[in-house]
């Protein structure tokens, strides 16, 4: 083979890989800004030398045609393996190359001017949706406040949706993406047939005992002798020695937790105070249900739905309706003259100055004490409703 035969074939082999490195370069700040993280080595190679197989099959192809002579025998595949391996090669670095300038300048926000552009070109052609959130998020009334830093990591921020969808199957991949990325346990937002925030509130999940106590009601750990097969939610009896060896209870609790012997109680906030860490007790379980209250409570902190208290005035639309006609849960309900009634019949009617217990949603509590206090809301849009992505 001569010189300029080979300065030819180097000068192709250079070629394919600079094209299989560009294709991974390319792949992989694309992954970079579309996932936020690291494309998998095996796609971006993959692509790459796809790229250079392309081009080879077409030149062979083309020479079978033209030339009726054959190939060149082991030249053409040690020209072939050359290629192939030194594509891989360029394909990895470019990979690497285009990960590493993507994370640094998408993480530094040095490029957000054209990060914004870009998106808007993907928005123009029709195949995503940028919604961004408002800077001022409010906080869901009933559930623990939000830290600062954790709002302010995601105020203003912009989510990128795929087109083509409903405004309420955006407000749930909102829920969806707040509660994943930010470790936000509730969010009520409200999204308008442009795509647009118009409201945003979250709340913390309530965590450990606290939420499910009653007021009044305190809790302790003891050590003490758990009765046989005793567990969580069984009502027992605290006993104790007294000073002339006979026993003597001191209280009644419920238990929540027994590790060894150590056993968390709850019980009043009085009969806590009587209790002594230096003490061994003695518990009697007793052949009652631990209280619906409690229970009930235990159960709606573990749920997206929240508990909330609405008033029935005189210009009220509630008055004259019936509790079946609502599009709430009403959990109990407080008739001036026929105090609480729990879990009221559908046909129960809604009177002036009732006091309804509604379960529902963040979203849909707050439209319906909206509705209740006769307070017309600007409607922002049917929650199937296709959303306006603003193309043709």
């Amino acid at each position: 083979m001569s010189s300029h035969s080979l300065l030819a074939v180097a000068v192709e082999v250079g070629t394919l890989a600079a094209l299989s490195g560009g294709v991974s370069f390319v792949v992989a700040v694309v992954y970079r800004w579309w996932g936020r993280e690291r494309v998998p080595e095996g796609i971006a190679l993959l692509l790459g030398l796809t790229a250079v197989a392309l081009v080879l099959n077409t030149e062979q192809t083309l020479r079978q045609v033209l030339d009726s002579g054959g190939g060149g025998g082991i030249d053409e595949a040690v020209r072939t393996v050359t290629t192939f391996t030194a594509s891989a090669i360029v394909a990895d670095l470019g990979r690497r190359v285009g990960d590493r300038g993507a994370a640094s300048a998408f993480s530094e926000g040095a490029t957000a001017r054209f990060d914004r552009e870009l998106a808007q070109v993907v928005r123009a052609g029709g195949r995503v949706l940028a919604v961004t959130l408002p800077e001022d998020v409010d906080d869901i009334d009933g559930y623990d406040p939000v830290p600062v830093e954790t709002k302010e990591a995601f105020a203003g921020e912009r989510f990128v949706f795929p087109r083509r969808v409903t405004v309420g199957e955006l407000e749930d991949r909102i829920r969806a993406r707040l509660e994943d990325d930010y470790g936000v346990g509730h969010v009520d937002v409200a999204v308008t047939a442009d795509g647009d925030v118009t409201y945003l509130a979250v709340g913390a999940r309530e965590a450990g005992l606290g939420p499910t106590l009653a007021p009044g009601a305190a809790a302790i750990a003891v050590q003490a002798d758990p009765a046989n097969a005793a567990s969580a939610g069984d009502v027992v009896q605290v006993w104790t020695a007294s000073a002339d060896g006979e026993p003597e209870r001191v209280a009644n609790a419920e238990v929540r937790a027994a590790v060894d012997d150590v056993v968390t109680l709850v019980l009043d906030a009085d009969d806590a105070a009587a209790l002594a860490d230096d003490v061994a007790y003695r518990l009697a379980t007793l052949p009652s249900a631990p209280a619906v209250e409690r229970e009930f409570a235990a159960l709606l902190r573990a749920a997206d739905e929240t508990m909330g208290a609405v008033v029935v005035d005189a210009d009220s639309p509630l008055q004259g309706s019936v509790v079946g006609a609502l599009d709430v849960t009403v959990a109990a309900i407080r008739r001036p003259d026929r105090g609480v009634t729990p879990i009221p019949a559908r046909d129960t009617p809604i009177e002036v100055g009732a006091t309804l217990y509604v379960v529902a949603r963040p979203d849909a509590l707050r439209a319906f004490e909206t509705a209740a206090a006769n307070v017309t809301a600007p409607v922002d849009a049917v929650a199937d409703a296709p959303v306006d992505s603003g193309d043709d």
